[in-house]
C-alpha cells in the first residue's frame, strides 16, 4: 500500500537535492527570456520574439519541477491530501500549453504578414542578444544535467533546454544571414520553423496533462492485459472494478477487486498481485481488495 507514497518521496528527494541548481537556471533563463523578449521589440526581429517564447517553456518547465518539488513537500505534512499535491504539476503543465499555443499561432500568423513585405531588422543587436541566449541556454543544460539522471522533474527541464538550444542556433543563422546578405525573410522563415517546432510538442504536452486530468489510463499501458495479468494470479478467480490512471509524471496508480477461490490464501494473492503489477507494469502504488468466491452481493461492481 505505500509502494507510491515511497515512490513519491524518492522523486521528492532526487528533485530536492538539485533544488539550487533548478534555481540558478530558472533565474538565468528567466532574465534571458525577458532580454529576447526585449529585444525582439526593439530589433523586429520575429525569429528572436519566438525563441523568447521558446524560452519561456524552459522557464515555465523549471518553474512546474521547482513548484511540483516545494507543493509535494509541504503536503506530505497534510493528512488532508492524501495524494499530496502532485497533480499540481499537471495543471501547469496544462497552463503552460495553452499559453504556448497562443504564442506560437500569433508568431505564425504575424510570420505570414510579414512573408508580404518584411520589415526591416537590426541584425547586430539580434545576432548580439541570439548568442547571449544560447548561452544562457548552454549554462542551463549544464546545470540540469547531473540531476536528469536522477529526478524526473528535472529530466523535463533539462529536455526541454536542451530543445531550446536548437532554435537559438537558427535564431543566430537567421541574425548572420541578415546581416551578410540583408535578406529580409531570413527573419519570418526562422519565425516559422521554431513555432512549427513549438506546436507539436505544446500538443503532446497538453494532451498528456488531460490524460492525467481526466484520469484515463496510461498511453503506454493496455488494461486489458493488466486485467488477464491479475487474473493469472495462482488463487484469483476473478476481477472486477479494475481502474489504472497516472498521479503525476512517472506515478501510475491501480486499484481493483479481486474475487479469491475457495482455497487461497489471502496476503500471498495480494502479494503475488502486487509483484505482478510492480515487475509487468510498472505500478507502484495499487489498492487491491480481496472477495471471496462463494460471497454473492458482498461488492457490485460499479457502473462507473
Amino acid at each position: 500500500m505505500g509502494a507510491g507514497h515511497d515512490h513519491g518521496q524518492q522523486a521528492l528527494r532526487a528533485g530536492a537535492k538539485h533544488r539550487g541548481r533548478l534555481w540558478a537556471a530558472f533565474g538565468l533563463l528567466a532574465a534571458f527570456m525577458l532580454i529576447e523578449a526585449i529585444a525582439a521589440w526593439l530589433t523586429g526581429s520575429l525569429a528572436l520574439l519566438s525563441d523568447a517564447g521558446h524560452m519561456f517553456t524552459d522557464v515555465l518547465g523549471i518553474g512546474m519541477a521547482l513548484a511540483a518539488i516545494t507543493a509535494a513537500s509541504r503536503a506530505s505534512r497534510d493528512g488532508q491530501r492524501t495524494f499530496g499535491l502532485y497533480r499540481m504539476e499537471v495543471l501547469a503543465a496544462l497552463a503552460n500549453a495553452v499559453l504556448l499555443f497562443g504564442v506560437a499561432i500569433y508568431v505564425l500568423l504575424e510570420a505570414v504578414r510579414r512573408f508580404a513585405e518584411p520589415p526591416e531588422v537590426l541584425a547586430g543587436p539580434m545576432l548580439v542578444v541570439a548568442v547571449a541566449g544560447l548561452l544562457a541556454n548552454v549554462g542551463a543544460f549544464l546545470l540540469l544535467r547531473a540531476g536528469s539522471e536522477e529526478s524526473l522533474n528535472v529530466r523535463g527541464a533539462y529536455l526541454e533546454v536542451l530543445g531550446d538550444l536548437f532554435t537559438s542556433v537558427g535564431v543566430i543563422v537567421a541574425a548572420g544571414i541578415i546581416a551578410g546578405t540583408n535578406w529580409w525573410y531570413a527573419d519570418p522563415i526562422i519565425a516559422v520553423a521554431v513555432g512549427l517546432f513549438i506546436l507539436p510538442r505544446t500538443y503532446k504536452l497538453g494532451r498528456a496533462a488531460v490524460r492525467v486530468l481526466v484520469q484515463a489510463a496510461p498511453p503506454h499501458l493496455d488494461v486489458a492485459q493488466v486485467r488477464d495479468a491479475l487474473d493469472a494470479v495462482e488463487g484469483v478467480a476473478g476481477v472486477h472494478d479494475l481502474h489504472v490512471w497516472t498521479l503525476t509524471s512517472g506515478m501510475e496508480v491501480a486499484s481493483a477487486h479481486l474475487i479469491l477461490t475457495r482455497e487461497a490464501d489471502l496476503a500471498t494473492v495480494l502479494a503475488a498481485s502486487r509483484q505482478v503489477l510492480h515487475d509487468r507494469f510498472a505500478i507502484e502504488h495499487a489498492t487491491l481488495q480481496a472477495e471471496p468466491q462463494d460471497a454473492d452481493g458482498v461488492c457490485a461492481e460499479s457502473g462507473w
